[in-house]
């Protein structure tokens, strides 16, 4: 292996931690560094798993002992010191590690995705190639934005199938399942880094699937039509499509491309939670559901395994018996999961990690985009620079349909959830103090409508709402001195409206009549002499998220509507 395929911890070249047993004729991990030790034969104290020490401070005898244990060769060669590296401390002393940003992602990483335990625990070429070897790919049909980039923000599709595939899984349910969207979370990671939002869309919630070119698992090609108004769990699994029709499904429905998407099935959950050694939970009162085989205890519960795919499937003994209170259920558990990965040793534990690292890689189906252990790793630390008090979760706002058993995206609240988003606003208190800021800004005097001076631009609002808006202000609101000058020089994503600070006052009553947010106003960026009296006017630009003239501009999350909550605290179902 190559320097550039070679580990960076501690100065110890991870391919000499692993080492030939030429007993079994298999690589073996040695999980602690050694001192420098004899080449010379070494002698074995009786009894099984005897060790003892030489002068040098190098041990004798077997790694480890026990029924069942394998022994290691009497000549295990000293781990090599990267070139470069600093020296070996002398016995009895240790060296002290710098403390790095690694722990911190991969811990998040973890928590957040379920999925991606793999990094820091793959110490070695061969075992490196194990686990790609465990991560299965598929295409994502052209469906994404090509990828995820460092400087801006990103968004990725988790997906819990229902597929009844693996040992132990057939008596779940629908043992035919195709593998439907059963859970389903958007996660988007803020441009800057300083939060994050998973976003639960409930499987029940009746969505238009667009049509979809799939890559099928033996290489041909499909073209499958959409269909209008169904359920969203159908946007994988029915009819051989594929998680890129899931990826154009969200698109249609929240107006942002996924980067990548991961699909997990029910083993990632048996499997996850028993190599960290189970996740908390609390409930404020016992559950006994006959169909998921679920009981528990009020009060804190430890579930892993079996009990704990039970809990995050269970739904007819919480809440109202939906789906949304199933919803709630897995949300609580990816927190605690998370929470119990950053308050243990579970990332610098060896042991627990090789099992989360082969749990999360068999367990794990991604886009071939990043289908390597590498790509995982730069995506682990973009999204571990979140601390997870500013993970927010929430799920989509929804009505009541008419048949009683599927919701429809409730239209305003939905749609602002979707904007917000979109926009990277976030939905913890990490802006609290800018959000202040902006705030003061529609704080004070307004002039009458009359005294309002603006010129109107189209800066990527549909065609025609400078002219609309015009209208409207001058017919409507009786802002007479405006003006529309056709096309802004270049598109923008939010709408604008800049002023001089003497016209602070006309800018709070605009701001007022177009319901624009306060991070609309952009004060001392000047004003034209366009006016039709001579006057300075403002300029107000239309942005893509102009929804038309008298109706609100960019989101705001203060103005959201919506249940949220953060990974850190825990919460109790009831």
């Amino acid at each position: 292996m190559d320097a550039q395929g070679r580990g960076r911890a501690d100065g110890i070249d991870p391919a000499d931690q692993w080492v030939l047993n030429p007993n079994t004729g298999e690589y073996e991990l040695r999980l602690t560094p050694s001192a420098p030790q004899s080449t010379v034969p070494r002698p074995r104290r009786n009894g099984a798993g005897a060790t003892g020490k030489r002068s040098d401070g190098t041990r004798t005898g077997p790694v480890s002992a026990g029924p069942g244990t394998r022994e290691m060769p009497e000549v295990v060669p000293g781990q090599r010191r990267r070139r470069g590296a600093p020296p070996e401390p002398p016995p009895g002393r240790r060296r002290t590690k710098p403390k790095g940003k690694g722990k911190k992602a991969l811990v998040w990483t973890g928590g957040v995705l379920a999925f991606l335990l793999v990094g820091g625990s793959a110490a070695g070429y061969l075992y490196y190639q194990h686990l790609n070897g465990n991560i299965t790919a598929l295409s994502d049909d052209g469906a994404s934005t090509g990828g995820f980039s460092t400087d801006r923000a990103i968004n990725i599709l988790i997906i819990g199938t229902d597929k009844r595939s693996g040992k132990g899984n057939e008596g779940y349910g629908d043992t035919g399942s195709a593998g439907h969207a059963d859970t389903t979370i958007l996660l988007h990671v803020s441009k800057d880094r300083t939060n994050a939002t998973a976003m639960s869309i409930p499987r029940d919630m009746v969505v238009d699937i667009p049509d979809c070119p799939t890559t099928q698992e033996d290489g041909s090609t499909k073209d499958i039509a959409g269909t209008p108004g169904t359920r969203f769990n159908v946007s994988l699994g029915q009819s051989g499509r594929t998680p890129s029709c899931t990826m154009r499904t969200v698109k249609e429905l929240t107006g942002i491309t996924p980067d990548h998407f991961m699909v997990a099935d029910f083993n990632a959950v048996k499997t996850l939670s028993t190599a960290v050694g189970g996740v908390e939970v609390c409930l404020k009162k016992p559950i006994d559901d006959p169909k998921s085989h679920l009981k528990l205890p009020e009060g804190n519960s430890v579930i892993q395994g079996e009990q704990a795919l039970a809990f995050v499937r269970t739904r007819y003994t919480v809440g109202f018996g939906s789906d949304l209170s199933r919803i709630q259920l897995q949300q609580q558990f990816l927190s605690s999961l998370m929470r119990k990965l950053k308050s243990n040793d579970t990332l610098t534990d060896p042991s627990k990690m090789l099992k989360l690292a082969e749990a999360g890689t068999e367990a794990l189906t991604v886009d071939s985009k990043i289908a390597d252990l590498r790509k995982l790793a730069a995506l682990g630390q973009e999204i571990g620079k979140v601390n997870t008090k500013n993970l927010t979760f929430t799920t989509v706002p929804v009505i009541d349909n008419t048949d009683g058993a599927t919701v429809l995206p409730a239209p305003d609240k939905a749609q602002a959830l979707f904007d917000t988003v979109r926009d990277d606003v976030s939905l913890t208190e990490v802006k609290k103090q800018q959000k202040a800021k902006e705030d003061a800004k529609l704080k004070g005097p307004r002039a009458e409508a009359s005294e309002v001076r603006v010129d109107i631009y189209n800066g990527g609002a549909v065609a025609g709402s400078a002219q609309e808006t015009l209208t409207y202000l001058q017919n409507d609101e009786g802002v007479t001195k405006s003006s529309q000058l056709g096309n802004a020089d270049k598109n923008q994503a939010k709408t604008t409206l800049a002023y001089d600070p003497d016209q602070a006052d006309q800018a709070r009553k605009l701001a007022d009549i177009l319901g624009l947010s306060a991070s609309a106003l952009k004060p001392g960026d000047g004003a034209s002499e366009s006016n039709a009296q001579g006057l300075p006017a403002m300029i107000l630009t239309l942005g893509k998220d102009f929804k038309g003239a008298g109706k609100s501009g960019s989101a705001s999350a203060a103005d959201l509507d919506v249940e949220k909550n953060t990974a850190d605290k825990e919460t109790c179902a009831e």
